[in-house]
């Protein structure tokens, strides 16, 4: 952890922090979304992480998906905004945050998705009917239920 996450737990060590945070689900042509499993809780997830000091929503995004897995995002899409007491989550170490996370959607990107910080691995694209919500990472189920439910009324 690095940056402004890393000064306020300095200061106030596992207590609950409102943690700001920029997301995207990469969808390619087929529907799928690209997902990697995390390295602190080892359940699925998309890229996305903490808002920096004056950090543009949409530019901490695209930070995280470079960092993350390794692509370059061309044009987002405004998602969902993931809040409330369904995102309050205890990471593994014991830091303790309550998400307020804005996702986008990436259907343009570049580059080929591969583990580049070590946050996740054994990075995939999944349908949405493979998607186990069990498996998900906790704070982020309600993202993934909700982007299921749009892959089943488009179809």
């Amino acid at each position: 952890m690095t940056g402004y996450m890393a000064e306020m737990r300095k200061l106030v060590g596992h207590k609950t922090i409102i943690q700001c945070a920029a997301s995207i689900m990469c969808v390619d042509d087929k529907g799928r979304v690209l997902m990697g499993k995390r390295s602190d809780n080892h359940m699925w997830g998309y890229s996305g992480g903490s808002v920096e000091i004056d950090e543009y929503a949409e530019d901490c995004a695209k930070r995280e998906l470079l960092e993350e897995m390794g692509l370059i995002a061309e044009e987002l899409e405004f998602f969902y905004v993931n809040s409330g007491p369904e995102t309050h989550y205890i990471y593994p170490n014991g830091d303790e945050v309550s998400n307020f996370e804005i996702i986008y959607i990436c259907r343009k990107w570049s580059g080929e998705p591969k583990s580049v910080d070590g946050e996740m691995t054994d990075l995939r694209f999944f349908s949405y009917d493979e998607i186990d919500i069990d498996q998900i990472s906790p704070p982020i189920r309600p993202v993934i239920t909700k982007f299921i439910e749009k892959m089943k009324s488009v179809k």
